[in-house]
């Protein structure tokens, strides 16, 4: 009966088909965006013909258009209410557009074409925020129990890497569909380029049925009343900006962690490519060491945090970060590094085990940050916050995006020239290992700074199921 009462007061319970059903969203959204964030840059350079310049540019107007579109998306999807749900029907009115522009990104039908590369990318970004920020307010919705967000984060982050893995053997998948020379496939010139194509149709159907299962089995629960959404406006965004501390710690953090990330996934491949000279076998296999921690680690998180604490999880896998892109320079010899593959593996297992599992677990707190909101308020703006949210990330993405092309051009490097110089290739380790490192060191800072403790929410959610 305690634990009925509880329930009925928000601090639900969800079953596994239902964790597992979010958890589907996530991997749905990873098998369209992180295709887009480690491949994008690497087809627009080697595939569909554009100067490395050129794209670095393209990534970062994008991203600025993000930084307008999100709070709008946000106060939309507050002030809404879908015959389908508040947030879930976005899942299924914002993922079929989301699919098939992903589609036409990879579509050479206008090699070549900065325009058409343009109206492809900005629609797919723009569709992708009204897909991607009701999904975040949609963790907030189905309960307000702390272990149980912990939980259902480990869930979504299992199947998000479920969908990681699966990009990163796009390299194996193309190879597949790829013309072969000397009985090699080629997945990096123009003549691969239906091989793209086939492959993120494939990606972005399977990420349909995925969003699709998402929507049949969250259940909204904990939203905001609608007399209080129709006071929602967009300028509510900056204001909680202003009032709520825990929320610009995390923001920040966002800009950090996902500027990390944007630099080395989408370096990832010229590195495999150029400093290695893997075979597409070779490098999948490399990638799938950027994702498998997640499978080990992620579901140990709910015990670690308990034994640690929040801020003692993030230094110990942020330092493992760091201690795995040490190894990783320290290994590689330029040009060659065929014969250090092995040591790489290692170095890039440690380093994936500590990027994963800190940044993975950072989603747990933005219910947090959206409940001290309405702790203070009285206001339950879970569409705000994670457009704010969603606009910091994507501004880390905006600089991750575009460092690495600039940082391209400014070595020198060429799509098309037989062999890279040795600066190119130190250009390119740069962006695998020391940018990265540094941002994780000031990422560490920033979280340093987060004063919700698990106790403290405890007590705010409960008081603020005592004012209803």
């Amino acid at each position: 009966m305690e634990t009925s009462k509880t329930q009925e007061k928000g601090f639900y319970k969800l079953s596994w088909m239902q964790r597992i059903g979010f958890g589907a969203g996530d991997m749905a959204q990873n098998l369209v965006y992180q295709t887009i964030s480690i491949w994008l840059l690497f087809y627009y350079t080697n595939v569909f013909g554009l100067a490395s310049e050129v794209a670095a540019l393209m990534f970062f107007i994008v991203r600025f258009i993000d930084v307008v579109w999100d709070p709008v998306v946000g106060a939309i999807v507050d002030k809404g209410n879908p015959r389908w749900g508040k947030y879930r029907s976005w899942l299924v009115m914002g993922g079929l557009p989301l699919v098939g522009l992903a589609i036409l990104c990879f579509w050479n039908g206008f090699s070549g074409s900065l325009v058409y590369a343009y109206v492809t990318y900005v629609g797919m970004s723009l569709c992708y925020t009204l897909v991607n920020v009701p999904y975040g307010a949609l963790n907030a919705s189905l309960t307000r129990d702390t272990h149980e967000i912990t939980v259902l984060t480990s869930t979504r982050m299992f199947m998000a890497n479920l969908g990681a893995l699966c990009v990163k053997s796009l390299p194996l998948i193309i190879a597949f569909f790829a013309p072969k020379v000397d009985g090699v496939a080629v997945y990096n010139t123009p003549e691969a380029a239906p091989a793209w194509f086939k492959t993120m149709t494939i990606f972005s159907l399977a990420a349909l049925v995925l969003l699709f299962l998402c929507f049949r089995q969250c259940k909204e629960r904990v939203v905001m009343a609608q007399k209080d959404a129709a006071r929602v406006k967009v300028s509510d965004l900056w204001m909680e900006f202003v009032r709520n501390k825990p929320l610009r710690v995390l923001a920040f953090f966002f800009i950090t962690a996902f500027a990390m990330m944007s630099v080395g996934n989408a370096a990832d491949a010229y590195f495999m490519n150029y400093n290695v000279g893997a075979t597409p076998l070779l490098t999948t296999l490399f990638m799938w060491l950027g994702t498998i921690p997640a499978f080990i680690f992620m579901p140990l998180v709910p015990a670690i945090k308990k034994k640690i604490g929040k801020k003692g999880m993030f230094y110990l896998f942020l330092g493992v970060a760091i201690l795995g892109m040490m190894m990783m320079y320290t290994f590689v010899s330029i040009p060659a590094t065929k014969d250090n593959f092995v040591l790489l593996c290692i170095a890039q297992f440690v380093k994936s085990s500590g990027i994963i599992t800190a940044t993975g677990y950072m989603w747990a707190l933005v219910p947090e940050v959206i409940a001290y909101g309405e702790y203070t308020t009285g206001k339950r703006i879970a569409g705000i916050v994670n457009a704010l949210t969603g606009i910091f990330f994507k501004a880390g993405m905006a600089l991750g995006g575009m460092v690495p092309g600039l940082v391209l051009a400014l070595v020198g490097f060429k799509a098309d020239a037989p062999a890279q110089t040795p600066l190119v290739l130190q250009g390119i380790l740069s962006l695998v290992c020391i940018i990265p490192a540094i941002l994780l060191v000031l990422a560490m800072w920033i979280i340093s700074h987060y004063e919700l403790t698990d106790e403290r929410m405890d007590e705010i959610n409960r008081e603020i199921e005592a004012r209803s």
